[in-house]
C-alpha cells in the first residue's frame, strides 16, 4: 500500500449526558451547549462579518476546518437565503477526518429547527460515500456548492486549491485535536486566502493566537457567546493573499464536440458562460462523434496502493454520477453495476488484499462468487469477483446530444485551421471574422497537438501523444445469448442490451490506420469474451452482426491531459482521455470550469498536477 493512503475511519453518532453530540475519537462535543445555531451566528458569521461582507458580490467563498454534521454550514446557507443583498454564488469548502455516515448525519439534523429542517434534508440527501478526497456537492440550482475534503485536515489541506475569503475554525480542543490547530494548517490558510481573508473561532488558547500572527493574520479578540467571556478573530496582513481570476470567462470557444468538448462545454454553461462548440462532425448532428455507439462502460477501478489514476477514475465516476444522473431517461447512464473478474488467481488475490487494506464502502466496492453475482450477469461467471455499484451504462448518442443541448451552447460544424491570440483575446481560423473569445479550450483529442503552433515544443509529453484505433462488436439479442443487467469485465466487456443490441468489447490497436469494423477484430473480441463468457461460435447467436470503430488519443502514463496550457494565458487542453472518455468528462468539464471561474477545485492538487499539460 501507498504511504500516503489512509482509510476514512467514519464518525459514530453518540450523545454526552446533556444531549450534545459528543465524539468518541477526540472525547469532546461536537459544538457549545448552548447550541450549534447560536453559536455558527455569533462566533463565525458575525466573527467574520457575514452577511455585510458578500453582498453585492459575484461569489465568496468559505473554509471550515471541521465540518461535523454540517450545522455550520447549515446555518450560513439559511443566513445567505435570507439575504436579499447576497452574493450571486455562495461556496464553501470544508475538511473533515472523520465524516459521519449518512443515516447518522441525517438522524442528527433531523433535531435542528423546524425553519432549517428542509435545508438540512437536502444536505442528507446529497451526502457522499465515505470514499478519501475530494466530493462536491451543489444546491440551489448550482449556486451554493460545497466542497468536502475527507481525510486528515493536516494533509488535506496541503491539497486543497481554492481563494478564500473567511474561515470557519472550528474543530475539537487544541489540547485533544492539536493537529487541527498547527502552524502547517494556518500555513495553508495562507496559501488559500483572498486579500483581505478573515478567520473566527471560540478558541482563545495562546499558542492557537501566537500561531497564527505567525502564519499571517492580525489577530484580536471580540466578545462570545454567554458562559465565554472571549473569542478569536483574526484579518490577513495587507500584502498577503492571492487574487482569483481578473476576468472570469464569460466567452469560450470549445473545439471538439466528443465527450471531453460537450462535458467542458456543458459545465461552463451550467455556470452561465457562453460556449462555441465546433467540430466538423457536428454537421451530423449534435451525437455524432459517437454516431453508431451503442453503449459504454463507466467503470471504477482499483489498484493495490490507490495510484493516480485509480484516484482519477473514481473522481471521474462520481461526477459522472452526480453531472449526468439528472439528464433526462433517454440520455441518462444506467446506473447498473459493474462486475470485474481478476484475470488469474495472483490479480484476484492482489484485488481482495486491496479491497480489505483499503475499508471502502461496500456500497463502492466489494468481492462478490460467482453465485452472489449469477442472478445479475444472466449466467454464473467463471469466477469470483469485484462488484462496483456505481458502475453505468452509457448511451454516447443521446448522452452527447443532451450534454449540447443547452441555450448557452452554440455548435458549429466548423474545422479550426488555427488559432492565435491578441491582448488576451482567442481568434480561431475557420469560424466569423469577428468571432472573440475570452478563453479557448482544445478537446479535439489528438488533433489538439496539431494546433497548438508556436507553444508546441514546450509540451513534448502532448506533442508525442498518440492516437489508437479501437472496434466493439455487435450482437443480436438472442435466445441463448448472456443477457446481463450488470457490466461484465475481464480483459474484454460485456454490456447489457440497448436497443436488442448487446455489445462487446474492445481492440486495442496502436497503428491508427486499422481503425474500422473488420473480421480480425471481432475475432479477438471474441477471444477476450472467452475467456469469461462460454462463447460457442459455432452457434449462429454468437456471430457479431456489425460494429463501431474510433480512435483513441493517449500520452505516456495513460492519464488525460486536463488544465491550462501555462505558456498561453486563456488557451486550454482537455483531451488524451484513452479508452476512458466518458469516464473523465464530467470531471475535466467541472475542474476546468471551476478554475476560469475562480471557484474550488474538485480535485487534490497532486491530481490536478499529474494531469496537467506537459
Amino acid at each position: 500500500m501507498s504511504s500516503l493512503y489512509e482509510p476514512l475511519v467514519p464518525a459514530r453518532l453518540v450523545y454526552d449526558a446533556t444531549g450534545t453530540p459528543y465524539s468518541e475519537q477526540y472525547h469532546d462535543v461536537y459544538h457549545a451547549r448552548q447550541g450549534a445555531i447560536a453559536q455558527a451566528r455569533h462566533v463565525f458569521l458575525q466573527g467574520n462579518g457575514l452577511p455585510q461582507r458578500w453582498q453585492g458580490q459575484q461569489a465568496f467563498t468559505i473554509c471550515e476546518t471541521g465540518f461535523g454534521l454540517g450545522r455550520n454550514f447549515l446555518t450560513l446557507w439559511q443566513a445567505w437565503r435570507d439575504d436579499p443583498q447576497r452574493s450571486a454564488r455562495l461556496h464553501v469548502l470544508a475538511f473533515e477526518a472523520h465524516p459521519f455516515a449518512q443515516a447518522d448525519l441525517a438522524a442528527a439534523n433531523a433535531q435542528l429547527p423546524e425553519a432549517i429542517q428542509p435545508l438540512a434534508h437536502q444536505l442528507s440527501q446529497a451526502w457522499p460515500l465515505l470514499l478519501p478526497g475530494v466530493h462536491r456537492l451543489e444546491f440551489d440550482a448550482g449556486a451554493v456548492t460545497l466542497t468536502l475534503y475527507f481525510g486528515r485536515i493536516e494533509r488535506m489541506a496541503t491539497q486543497a486549491q481554492a481563494r478564500v475569503d473567511a474561515f470557519f475554525l472550528d474543530g475539537f480542543s487544541p489540547r485533544l485535536n492539536p493537529q487541527m490547530w498547527s502552524p502547517t494548517v494556518f500555513g495553508q490558510m495562507v496559501r488559500m486566502s483572498r486579500p483581505g481573508a478573515t478567520a473566527a473561532t471560540w478558541c482563545t488558547a495562546g499558542p492557537v493566537r501566537r500561531d497564527l500572527r505567525n502564519a499571517g493574520f492580525l489577530v484580536s479578540q471580540a466578545p462570545s457567546l454567554c458562559g465565554k467571556r472571549e473569542m478569536t478573530v483574526a484579518t490577513l496582513r495587507p500584502n498577503l493573499g492571492r487574487q482569483g481570476p481578473m476576468a472570469p470567462a464569460r466567452k469560450v470557444l470549445v473545439i471538439g464536440a466528443g465527450p471531453a468538448g460537450a462535458g467542458v462545454a456543458r459545465s461552463l454553461a451550467n455556470r452561465g458562460v457562453d460556449v462555441t462548440v465546433a467540430d466538423p462532425v457536428l454537421e451530423r448532428g449534435l451525437g455524432a462523434a459517437h454516431q453508431g455507439h451503442k453503449a459504454v462502460a463507466v467503470t471504477p477501478l482499483l489498484s493495490q496502493d490507490d495510484d493516480t489514476r485509480a484516484r482519477l477514475v473514481r473522481a471521474g465516476v462520481l461526477r459522472a454520477l452526480h453531472r449526468w444522473q439528472v439528464l433526462d431517461e433517454d440520455a441518462r447512464p444506467w446506473r447498473c453495476g459493474s462486475f470485474v473478474m481478476p484475470q488469474d488467481p495472483i490479480q484476484a488475490q492482489r484485488l481482495q488484499q486491496a479491497l480489505q487494506r483499503q475499508a471502502l464502502p461496500e456500497e463502492w466496492a466489494s468481492w462478490q462468487s460467482p453465485e452472489q453475482i449469477a442472478d445479475r450477469l444472466g449466467q454464473l461467471p467463471r469466477h469470483a469477483g469485484l462488484w462496483f455499484g456505481s458502475g453505468q451504462l452509457v448511451r454516447p448518442e443521446p448522452l452527447l446530444q443532451a450534454l449540447l443541448s443547452h441555450p448557452r451552447i452554440r455548435c458549429v460544424p466548423s474545422t479550426i485551421q488555427e488559432i492565435s491570440s491578441q491582448e488576451g483575446q482567442w481568434y480561431a481560423k475557420g469560424l466569423e471574422e469577428d468571432a472573440v473569445f475570452d478563453q479557448l479550450v482544445l478537446a479535439n483529442a489528438g488533433h489538439a497537438r496539431n494546433l497548438l503552433g508556436e507553444w508546441a515544443q514546450a509540451y513534448p509529453k502532448l506533442m508525442q501523444g498518440r492516437s489508437v484505433g479501437g472496434q466493439v462488436s455487435y450482437y443480436a439479442q438472442a435466445q441463448g445469448l448472456p443477457v446481463a443487467q450488470a457490466i461484465t469485465a475481464s480483459e474484454g466487456y460485456w454490456l447489457p442490451p440497448v436497443q436488442g443490441w448487446l455489445t462487446a468489447g474492445s481492440t486495442y490497436w496502436p497503428d491508427p490506420a486499422r481503425v474500422g469494423v473488420c473480421a480480425e477484430g471481432h475475432a479477438e473480441i471474441q477471444s477476450k469474451l472467452n475467456l469469461f463468457l462460454d462463447v460457442n461460435t459455432n452457434q449462429p447467436y454468437w456471430q457479431p452482426l456489425a460494429g463501431w470503430a474510433g480512435l483513441r488519443a493517449v500520452v505516456a502514463g495513460r492519464l488525460p491531459v486536463i488544465g491550462e496550457i501555462p505558456a498561453a494565458k486563456g488557451l486550454w487542453a482537455a483531451c488524451a482521455f484513452g479508452s476512458r472518455g466518458f469516464t473523465w468528462a464530467a470531471l475535466a468539464g467541472d475542474v476546468i470550469a471551476a478554475a476560469m471561474l475562480g471557484e474550488p477545485q474538485l480535485l487534490e492538487r497532486d491530481l490536478l498536477a499529474a494531469v496537467r499539460p506537459r
